[in-house]
């Protein structure tokens, strides 16, 4: 099979004009857009490439330029791209190359607490002024909860924070923690709303300075603090423990370790809230490109992969939310503003950092709209009068 032949099999809807490295010309499926989609291929390599491992060699060669997009945009033929792959994988050979590096990757990756400092480090300590031209004002780099699909991203953004709050069922003068705790914005709005005292730790540096300002801005030294911590340092009790966006960094490896932490820390009485980019296919191997450029040691896992570690550690799982199109809109929005500011992206970096970008928005808008990744809210507590028997707390 060549490339013209597996793009001809793979879009069953729509479709778009392959130019290849010799510049010969193909139309792949039956493209609707006048005038239509053009690919153009720039290496000869890509030929073979894009053919047996796809998710990795197209995100490739869109970052360094040796593929050329005209008539349209990356989010355009991603979407055209997306439509027709679903929830399934590209083709047999991506097939079995993804899982023969998913499982070397798994017997060689060990997310220790001094390599779950490196990865974290790679994403989030990269610059503060990246961050602040794509998300919302206080810094929430986690899927917003869009009630309305036109809720501008400040919005749905302060709507998961209520959200949130109202699951964790919160009391005055309650310890909380938040495991991950990013910017700080969740724990100081806990701290302010419910006059809970809130610990918040993560493994950033940056992360961990602008937190630290935000507390003393805010003069709330003495209801919120925050620390440089791994949580399997912790020894404390809590009433309450939060994770939004972490667990995906967590490793399967460690998910026992990580739910029998999150037991042993809380209270008999208590609550958990773990918001986790989740897949609704079965256990996978990981995204290659997404894995090799974004997040190193990061994992979506599938329900059943959590589901067992979660009741071996003794927890019950009192409630379950699955946000479905919630975060391909927060991507939008990120994706958006992150290239309305491309002129002073470049200004920091190169056009080639700037290219890889606005592949992993572009790409997992897409694969949030289109594929399989969701986000899975789990509410956890030791018994079943923890909380409420209805609902009605939380809406």
């Amino acid at each position: 099979m060549n490339l013209s032949q597996f793009c001809e099999n793979l879009f069953k809807e729509d479709g778009f004009i392959l130019i290849d490295a010799n510049s010969k010309e193909y139309v792949i499926g039956k493209p609707k857009k006048n005038p239509p989609i053009k690919l153009t291929i720039l290496d000869k390599k890509l030929h073979y490439k894009l053919l047996f491992l796809p998710d990795l060699y197209f995100g490739e060669a869109y970052t360094d330029g040796s593929i050329k997009l005209e008539n349209g945009s990356l989010t355009e033929f991603l979407e055209l791209t997306m439509k027709n792959i679903g929830r399934g994988d590209t083709n047999y050979y991506s097939k079995i190359l993804n899982k023969l590096r998913g499982t070397y990757r798994y017997l060689t990756s060990f997310n220790l607490i001094s390599k779950s400092k490196t990865n974290v480090a790679h994403h989030y300590d990269i610059s503060e002024k990246l961050y602040d031209f794509f998300l919302d004002k206080n810094r929430q780099y986690s899927c917003a909860y869009f009630k309305n699909d036109n809720d501008t991203l400040e919005t749905a953004q302060e709507n998961k924070i209520k959200h949130i709050i109202k699951k964790l069922n919160l009391k005055p003068n309650q310890k909380v923690l938040d495991i991950g705790s990013g910017w700080g914005t969740l724990a100081i709005e806990i701290a302010k709303q419910s006059k809970c005292e809130v610990l918040g730790i993560t493994l950033s540096e940056n992360q961990l300075q602008y937190s630290l300002d935000k507390v003393r801005e805010l003069n709330l030294e003495n209801q919120v603090s925050f620390k440089l911590l791994d949580y399997r340092e912790l020894n404390e009790k809590f009433d309450r423990i939060v994770s939004v966006g972490m667990f995906e960094h967590v490793g399967r490896k460690f998910y026992k370790k990580y739910f029998n932490k999150v037991s042993e820390l809380l209270n008999n009485d208590g609550v958990a809230l773990i918001h986790t980019i989740g897949s609704s296919n079965p256990p996978r191997d990981p995204h290659p490109w997404i894995t090799k450029y974004i997040f190193p040691g990061g994992y979506t896992p599938s329900l059943s992969e959590i589901a067992r570690p979660i009741e071996n550690s003794g927890l019950v799982i009192s409630d379950m939310e699955v946000l479905r199109l919630h975060y391909s809109h927060t991507l939008r929005h990120w994706k958006e503003r992150f290239l309305g500011k491309r002129e002073k992206v470049l200004e920091l970096f190169d056009e080639k950092f700037l290219r890889m970008w606005e592949f992993y928005l572009a790409g997992c808008e897409m694969a949030f709209k289109w594929g399989d990744q969701v986000v899975f809210q789990l509410q956890l507590t030791k018994n079943f009068t923890s909380v409420p028997n209805t609902r009605d707390y939380i809406y």
